[in-house]
């Protein structure tokens, strides 16, 4: 059965790490916005230069250029059975142009990763991630290289603490509308994300089985 889930939360709240099992788990695309942009900017592509600025002070990029980067997207045919969308949609004129892309289709899933400011600061401040494919490395890990391709494993500009308290502010003044916007939907469920992986893991499969369930 096609399953169509979106992962809201705040930045650093883990939704990147649980994609990754998920994606695994159902064999659905992953679908990082965040990652795609990054990439962009890595290869300076004329996307990369449009979003580079905005980017390096925490700030959304524009909705019209996130949208379409999406379009494309979920036009590919490994997205027929499904996709897992991280970090879009992060306002609400985002998310009524994705419920218009999915007319048709099977209904949106939305969990909601819920974290408090101080943890993500906390995971945040010891976050690295490849300099060279962008994995993240696991948190509190002791190795300098990546365990996927061997790159150097650096601290994100994004994740140095003024830069996060601005992508939080960020979120709460314009993202957090989403969870009005959805909460009300059978489809949309929450799960702690301050708790261990393994337990997050473990409420999101117990969240996305009762919902489906309602189908």
């Amino acid at each position: 059965m096609e399953l169509n889930l979106v992962l809201l939360g705040p930045p650093g709240a883990g939704k990147g790490t649980q994609a990754t099992h998920l994606q695994r788990m159902w064999g659905i695309p992953h679908i990082s916005t965040g990652a795609m942009l990054r990439d962009a900017v890595k290869r300076q592509t004329p996307l990369g230069q449009e979003v580079e600025a905005v980017m390096a002070t925490g700030g959304l990029i524009d909705d019209r250029l996130i949208t379409g980067i999406v379009r494309e997207r979920l036009r590919e045919t490994d997205c027929r059975g499904g996709f897992l969308l991280d970090g879009f949609p992060r306002t609400v004129p985002q998310a009524r142009a994705l419920d218009r892309l999915i007319v048709g289709r099977a209904p949106l899933v939305i969990l909601e990763v819920a974290c408090p400011d101080e943890d993500i600061l906390r995971r945040l401040a010891s976050r690295v991630v490849c300099s060279e494919c962008g994995t993240n490395a696991e948190e509190g890990g002791e190795f300098a290289t990546c365990h996927d391709c061997g790159g150097l494993l650096v601290q994100r500009k994004d994740d140095e603490e003024a830069v996060v308290r601005n992508r939080l502010a960020v979120y709460r003044d314009q993202t957090a509308p989403l969870i009005d916007y959805y909460q009300d939907r059978p489809t949309f469920c929450r799960v702690d994300g301050a708790q261990l992986f393994d337990a997050v893991s473990s409420d999101i499969l117990k969240a996305l089985q009762l919902v489906r369930r309602g189908w």
